[in-house]
């Protein structure tokens, strides 16, 4: 006769028994999802991945490595995504450097910002913001012709000494009064462009005007705290020393391509908008003419200029296509309109001017695997 504490037992074990089953199937079910997702995954990628065979730009790079100083990082972005990331040498996305005039690209984008703000105007006068401008002939110079290269005061042309051997400053104040009192004008403001760091400075320095915060911190919460850029800084080294908005930045291939991201997006960076479309639109917009150009650096030969980058191809209408923000330091950062790409070219080594037909050729194989959506 069956006791009640062995039916007890009995109904335990098929109960435990019951619940293994059931755990069992259920892990089953869950293992047969997963690895469903995994291949529809991997699938996904090598589809992904065979859209662009980007073998002719290794072949490129590899053979152009050494004169690049065999340093060099390379990254491609297609709409939201990186579709190439490769390094060679120690560099790689997260090396901080020197960017040199890449860093006009960035303080052009703080002012913009600034202005869908209703805080600047680009075709404030100057003075509006700092009145001794007046006292020295200097008052008809505007926010856009800051922006543009176009204010006509003298300075030194852009070479890779002059940048080394930059005055110092203990800030951008200071750096603005020297340019008043002590700079002469070259020609009439909006008359002609001779490409420089002035005109990038005062617009640094009026930012810091109307916002009662010095430019580094201004980037910080306008610019690169928003686009996730960690690495990317104004700061000197030297604190006593003033940031360079015109060429002082340092920064890393990963942090400036979420900066290009935006820019390639109409100002949207990760659902969240950073600029508006009508200031992407602006800086795009061609300010000079080819027969204003007073000096322009070698790696620019040919191309016309926007608001802080210049517009290396246009269209049979005029409309840029491919913009960028080449450095002195060999750092080149680009957007090709027409393909819906940007791309970006990073070394350690000071370069100079000399490495353009590089990165243009190695550009032309990008362009031969990409589509061009333009008609």
């Amino acid at each position: 006769m069956t006791t009640v504490s062995e039916t007890a037992k009995t109904i335990h074990f098929e109960s435990t028994e019951k619940n293994n089953e059931t755990m069992s199937f259920r892990l089953k079910i869950l293992c047969i999802k997963v690895s469903t997702i995994l291949l529809f995954l991997l699938f996904f990628q090598v589809t992904f991945s065979q859209d662009y065979d980007f073998s002719e730009v290794d072949k490129k790079m590899d053979r152009y490595k050494k004169e690049l100083g065999n340093n060099v990082e390379m990254m491609i972005l297609k709409g939201d995504k990186i579709i190439y990331d490769k390094h060679w040498g120690d560099m790689d996305k997260r090396m901080v450097v020197p960017i040199a005039s890449c860093s006009k690209w960035l303080t052009a984008a703080i002012v913009m910002i600034l202005a869908d703000e209703g805080k600047i105007s680009l075709d404030d006068k100057v003075s509006k913001y700092i009145p001794d401008f007046t006292k020295y002939g200097k008052g008809y110079i505007t926010v856009r012709h800051c922006l543009s290269h176009q204010t006509g005061i003298q300075q030194e042309p852009v070479k890779l000494l002059s940048i080394l051997q930059r005055k110092k400053f203990a800030n951008l104040e200071e750096e603005v009064k020297d340019y008043i009192e002590k700079k002469d004008i070259d020609f009439n403001p909006g008359t002609g462009f001779a490409y420089g760091n002035v005109g990038l400075n005062i617009a640094g320095r009026i930012c810091e005007i109307v916002t009662k915060k010095n430019f580094q911190q201004l980037a910080l919460e306008k610019l690169f705290r928003p686009l996730g850029m960690r690495a990317t800084t104004f700061a000197n080294e030297d604190f006593s020393v003033a940031p360079n908005p015109s060429g002082g930045a340092k920064s890393n291939a990963e942090d400036y391509m979420n900066f290009l991201s935006m820019i390639l997006n109409k100002g949207m960076f990760k659902g969240k908008r950073i600029l508006s479309e009508a200031a992407i639109a602006e800086m795009q917009k061609e300010q000079i003419t080819p027969n204003m150009i007073k000096y322009t650096p070698k790696v620019a030969e040919g191309y016309t200029y926007g608001l802080g980058e210049w517009i290396q191809e246009k269209d049979a209408s005029g409309n840029a296509v491919v913009v960028s923000s080449p450095g002195l330091f060999g750092t080149w950062p680009m957007i090709d309109k027409c393909r819906e790409y940007a791309c970006i070219f990073m070394v350690k080594t000071l370069l100079g001017e000399g490495k353009r037909n590089i990165y243009l050729d190695v550009k032309s194989s990008i362009d031969a695997v990409i589509a061009n959506n333009c008609k």
